[in-house]
């Protein structure tokens, strides 16, 4: 029979009972680390947001896309409906437009066809009908400015990450949520 020295265990144990110390001093506050940039992030890391910081009005809906911290804020027209949702966001600053704009169309299985700033960075991509390999997912809002939509995505990994060419991706059953209770003029704010 093997005999494990009492020393070893003691060394052992006590090692341990300081790990977890160690590994969350090299956390962030939330406790989540987005490895792009080393800063931890996800569903927890969401904070509450007042629609007043954002707009005069609710209007017919409010929604605040918050690309920092990679959330979805939605307000009903009469305040008393509030929801959060982890999204994703424009790959680079550059791809980010960030204001005021509104959801002036919606539908449910769209078509997707990349820009041409799309194809000038992969020449590739190709029109793609409704269906399982569609980048825009079961459902697309349409915004004022043109080639920017909130829409859902198959592809579930680019939740929580920096992954679009622009537009603000929703998992599949959130933006069927989200369209169901957002009206044509709801007013948005990309920060």
């Amino acid at each position: 029979m093997t005999r494990f020295p009492r020393r070893l265990f003691l060394a052992a144990t006590g090692a341990s009972l300081f790990t977890p110390a160690l590994l969350r001093a090299n956390e962030s506050e939330d406790g989540f680390r987005d490895l792009e940039s080393g800063v931890r992030r996800n569903v927890s890391s969401f904070r509450r947001q007042d629609w007043r910081e954002h707009f005069d009005q609710l209007g017919k809906a409010a929604i605040v896309a918050d690309t920092t911290s990679r959330a979805l804020h939605f307000w009903s027209g009469d305040g008393t409906d509030y929801r959060i949702f982890p999204t994703s966001v424009p790959m680079t600053d550059e791809l980010t437009k960030r204001g005021y704009t509104e959801v002036v169309r919606k539908k449910v299985g769209p078509d997707w066809t990349p820009t041409p700033s799309m194809v000038e960075r992969n020449p590739e991509l190709k029109y793609m009908p409704p269906g399982p390999d569609n980048p825009l997912g079961t459902h697309a809002m349409y915004l004022s400015w043109p080639a920017y939509l909130i829409h859902g995505t198959h592809d579930t990994r680019k939740i929580g990450r920096r992954s679009s060419d622009g537009c603000i991706g929703l998992y599949n059953f959130a933006i069927e949520e989200l369209f169901a209770i957002t009206p044509i003029g709801t007013q948005v704010r990309i920060i």
